[in-house]
């Protein structure tokens, strides 16, 4: 009966293994920022997401062709260009071929009278044709000249001009050998526009893979030529597989380097398995509770769940080091446990103020920590002791433990020379007040800065494909969505006249709402009014009548003409402008229109956007509101970082509150306490001489030293307790070893090239390191006799 008891711990933790199997089968995992946006986001935010969603930030791929010479790179970006066309992916891919400028050409100049914003009844009278084509005249003198010359005869108003002046934007990549090119002629340049939504991470994916496949069949590509993209979905996808190899990459090289270090301590493989199973463990249920939790799994806790190595393993560790000990009375295996139960419970208490943040990522992470942490401790207690041999082959390190107690006990002078080792530290924070974080959600980019270096150089060559500044409205149907942003238009053509703003891009500049085509069709004069008022307005100029009867006859068309719809756009560049702009979604329409900030004066490279929001409420356009993207994500990160500091702190007042009523001494539970915040002030001063800044990543980390700290300044606070000298070193030979193994580990992570994993790392190694070191100074007596 007694060996059946036994066996109910393992049967029920391999019953609970499989559940965790089979719900981490179906788990569905992310990589996008969608886990690190608010659960419930105001207006502002909300625009940000829709943004990052389903703008063009969102569903753009920028492509560029490298290497070869000039004339294979052009081959090579129109051949991509027409092999994309032909996938139902992309709704447009541009490279600035001169078939697509034709087709621009030819819909602007067909469609000048329904397109263009200077066609009103005024211009069209006998006094507004004289003065049009008075200026038309004198412009082909200019650099247009040659130009307006060809279109002299159709477009004598210059009406073709108006729409070229009104659409014309900086920061246009160049023409080399008939297709874009980057600034220094080195790499060709594509644009691609997908059909799916930027939050369709699969049809994202889909696309990228489409994009290398088709390239890579191209034939005669030299060796040298080679592909560059970036962009939302390409961040996406390369994110999960970046992330994907980085965990199994330094899940491997972590395990190698534990596995050896508990070699040398265990001197048994059965020992080594039997200790992997508290880690196994808790990252299976880890996961699995994520999954039922919030039904994905953000990619990041997975990355996290890496380090969950650097704590659970030290269970094991304490288990089997403090196994060998003489000491087998049940009030030593009582005060051993005690100190575990008490260290998961800190920990717990820690990770559980993440439970409530208003952020899907860092509760993930809260769960997450929270319940390996438990499922890793359960193993160790009720698992590991039925499974483990009675009689343990470890290596004597009674001598290491007898060295190790001796340097601990000469560490006790280093406590003045450690006080102000900690106030230089809270100095050079205090020093780097301005500086100590990465306000951009780009610090929370998970791919690697060599990817981000290429993302840059695609947005530079390409004159930008995003914009700081944008308006958003929706409206229930796309006339009204072009109406709207007709009313908007006007405001801000006001403004930058006013020198509020430089410019702004709307979709109805190409695609205007039927309602004002039909408007501008109304304010052209029929065939008989055309010809008298023609003959008035030629008095005084050296153009005679008869040589514009084609400018006649297109009047007479453009009032015939259907109104102009989506679809007459196909083929052209600015199709693509409109579907970034112009977003039709489940119930509505969404639209979206970049404002450019002034590049010289004292308003140079930003825009009030206080006054540009009272100038649209002025006109009754309470729905468009206008972020600055920077500000709003810089926002949104200060509220990660208030909240994150907000429930860091409200768990260690929990922790101290709890070590307090364990321990019930202020004495001692300062003594555990004092190491844990000088580890924290030390690394943090170190991040920050490093020229580091730091991201939320970062505090995480911090809260993980907290955790793990815990555990060493407890042991040590245990072994202060007790006058047995064998127990005392067997403790802090199981520490030192514990520690080994979890510096090593976090080590390991700190060299990642995923930025967000290298960030756990790079704090969470030294913190551990220097949480046992100060725990050895603080929190043993002097003398190491029993603490009273």
């Amino acid at each position: 009966m007694k060996n059946k008891r036994a066996l109910l711990p393992p049967a029920l933790w391999l019953s609970a293994m499989l559940v965790c199997l089979l719900l981490i089968a179906q788990t569905r995992f992310v990589t996008d920022l969608s886990a690190f946006m608010p659960k419930t986001p105001n207006a502002r935010q909300q625009l940000l997401i829709e943004q990052l969603r389903d703008g063009a930030v969102a569903r753009l791929i920028m492509i560029g062709i490298d290497g070869g010479d000039a004339p294979e790179r052009a081959r090579l970006s129109r051949e991509l260009n027409q092999a994309l066309q032909k996938t139902d992916l992309f709704v447009a891919v541009q490279n600035g071929q001169e078939e697509t400028l034709e087709h621009d050409r030819a819909y602007f100049f067909d469609n000048r009278y329904l397109l263009s914003p200077a066609v009103t009844p005024a211009r069209f009278e006998a006094d507004g044709l004289h003065g049009a084509i008075s200026g038309s005249i004198e412009a082909l003198s200019g650099d247009a000249g040659m130009s307006l010359k060809r279109l002299f005869g159709r477009d004598p108003t210059g009406e073709t001009l108006q729409l070229v002046e009104q659409l014309q934007g900086p920061g246009q990549p160049q023409n080399v050998e008939g297709v874009w090119a980057s600034r220094d002629g080195q790499r060709a340049l594509l644009l691609a526009l997908t059909r799916a939504a930027g939050s369709d991470t699969e049809a994202q994916s889909l696309a990228v893979e489409t994009v290398r496949n088709v390239f890579a069949a191209l034939p005669g590509r030299s060796n040298d030529a080679r592909l560059v993209m970036s962009g939302a979905g390409v961040s996406s996808a390369a994110s999960r597989n970046t992330i994907e190899k980085e965990v199994s990459r330094l899940a491997t090289a972590s395990f190698v380097l534990v596995v050896c270090l508990l070699l040398v301590v265990y001197r048994s493989a059965l020992l080594l398995l039997l200790g992997s199973l508290p880690v196994l463990s808790g990252v299976a249920a880890g996961i699995a509770a994520v999954s039922l939790g919030f039904g994905q799994v953000h990619g990041l806790t997975l990355g996290f769940g890496t380090t969950l190595i650097g704590e659970a393993v030290d269970y094991s560790i304490y288990f089997f080091v403090q196994r060998t000990s003489n000491q087998d009375s049940a009030n030593h295996a009582r005060n051993f446990w005690r100190t575990i139960w008490l260290g998961m419970l800190t920990s717990i208490v820690g990770f559980a103020a993440l439970l409530s943040s208003s952020f899907p990522g860092l509760a993930q992470l809260g769960l997450y920590s929270i319940v390996g942490l438990v499922a890793a401790v359960l193993v160790t207690r009720y698992v590991l002791p039925v499974l483990t041999p009675k009689t343990l082959a470890l290596r004597d390190l009674r001598q290491v433990g007898a060295q190790l107690d001796r340097g601990i006990e000469r560490a006790a002078v280093l406590r003045w020379p450690l006080a102000g080792l900690a106030v230089a530290a809270c100095v050079t924070i205090y020093a780097h007040q301005g500086s100590i974080w990465n306000r951009a959600l780009s610090g929370l980019n998970p791919i690697p800065k060599s990817e981000q270096r290429v993302d840059e150089q695609l947005r530079g060559d390409l004159g930008g494909t995003d914009s700081r500044y944008i308006m958003a409205l929706t409206a229930k149907d796309q006339e009204t969505a072009l109406q709207q942003a007709e009313k908007v238009g006007a405001v801000f053509q006001k403004l930058t006249q006013d020198q509020v703003m430089a410019g702004f891009t709307s979709p109805a500049s190409v695609l205007p709402s039927i309602a004002l085509q039909r408007q501008r069709q109304a304010a052209l004069p029929n065939a008989e009014q055309a010809d008298q008022r023609l003959q008035q307005a030629l008095q005084g100029l050296p153009v005679k009548a008869e040589r514009l009867g084609a400018f006649l006859a297109d009047l007479q068309a453009a009032r015939e003409h259907p109104p102009l719809v989506r679809k007459d756009l196909d083929g052209t560049a600015v199709a693509m402008m409109v579907d970034t702009m112009l977003i039709q979604r489940a119930n509505d329409y969404l639209v979206l229109m970049p404002l450019r900030a002034m590049t010289e004066g004292p308003s140079a490279d930003s825009i009030a956007l206080d006054v540009v929001n009272d100038a649209l409420r002025a006109q009754g356009l309470d729905n468009a509101t206008v972020i600055d993207m920077v500000d709003e994500s810089s926002s949104l990160f200060d509220g990660y970082r208030h909240e994150v500091l907000w429930l860091a702190g409200l768990g260690c007042v929990f922790i101290l509150v709890l070590l307090l009523a364990s321990l019930r001494s202020w004495v001692r539970t300062l003594r555990v306490a004092a190491p844990l915040a000088c580890s924290v002030v030390c690394v943090t001063a170190a991040l920050l001489l490093h020229g580091t800044s730091l991201t939320i990543l970062h505090l995480v980390g911090l809260l993980l030293v907290v955790a793990i700290g815990t555990n060493y300044a407890l042991f040590f606070d245990r072994g202060a307790q007790t006058a047995d000298p064998h127990d005392r070193h067997q403790t802090q030979v199981s520490l030192l070893v514990a520690n080994l193994t979890a510096v090593g580990s976090f080590g390991v992570l700190g060299l990642s090239d995923v930025p967000v994993l290298a960030a756990i790392g790079s704090t969470v190694a030294p913190g551990t390191f220097f949480a046992l070191v100060f725990a050895a100074i603080l929190t043993r007596e002097r003398s190491g006799a029993p603490a009273h």
